[in-house]
């Protein structure tokens, strides 16, 4: 049987409330990875080009401020 199925089934055993507990404590780790992975990547120039294009549809006007975007939809 592997790790991750063993794992997971138990999981399935816990309470709720604990299973709850896991998924926030998860949760947090993947969201610093990917704020990490991020951090990395704009560092190392690989975010460059999208940064790039952001700013020249911002120049152009080919954007919305977010605000009217949520509150308009």
């Amino acid at each position: 049987m592997s790790t991750v199925l063993e794992i997971e089934q138990t999981i399935h055993q816990l309470p709720a409330g604990e299973k709850w507990d896991l998924l926030h404590r998860f949760q947090d780790d993947l969201w610093s990875e990917w704020d990490r992975q991020n951090e990395e990547d704009l560092k190392a120039g690989r975010l460059d080009a999208l940064l790039t294009e952001a700013r020249a549809d911002i120049a152009a006007g080919r954007t919305r401020p977010l605000n009217e975007v949520l509150n308009h939809g």
